[in-house]
């Protein structure tokens, strides 16, 4: 299951996103926003972040204007290794490499083409498993784990 949200800047990207996962058969709950109304986009990166962290889902993907603002306020919840995309090398690296659980992007800097594409590769990377990522991981979490307790 892939949670979804994003501000009131990304409400077409992340419509055609949840179109195009639920075309290829994956299972999306969709957190907002639903319309261009400003809103906060800590608020919809706390909830998808929650869900992925709580495992209530296994990967999220979150949009706002540039990804950045989302990226950052989702990497703030304890489990949860958020990485802003902007092209489909990054976006598999961070899944085999990091064991990214959740994905951001632009609309206003991303085309829908390549956000598309971008969302594949990160659905559809798996972790590789090889020791040193998972010895990298580990000290990320030491880090976290020291100053989000």
């Amino acid at each position: 299951m892939i949670a979804l949200a994003c501000d009131h800047a990304a409400v077409v990207l992340k419509n055609t996103i949840k179109e195009h996962l639920g075309k290829r058969g994956f299972e999306v709950i969709d957190f907002g926003c639903f319309d261009e109304k400003s809103v906060d986009y800590p608020d919809y990166a706390l909830i998808v972040a929650e869900q992925v962290a709580e495992g209530k889902c296994e990967k999220g993907i979150l949009i706002c204007g540039t990804g950045i603002g989302m990226s950052i306020a989702a990497n703030k919840v304890k489990g949860i290794r958020c990485a802003h995309c902007a092209d489909t090398f990054s976006a598999k690296a961070t899944r085999m490499h990091n064991d990214a659980n959740v994905l951001a992007l632009g609309e206003r800097v991303t085309g829908v083409g390549l956000a598309l594409d971008i969302v594949d590769c990160f659905v559809d990377t798996p972790f590789s498993g090889e020791e040193r990522h998972k010895r990298r991981i580990d000290k990320i979490t030491e880090i976290e784990n020291k100053y989000f307790k």
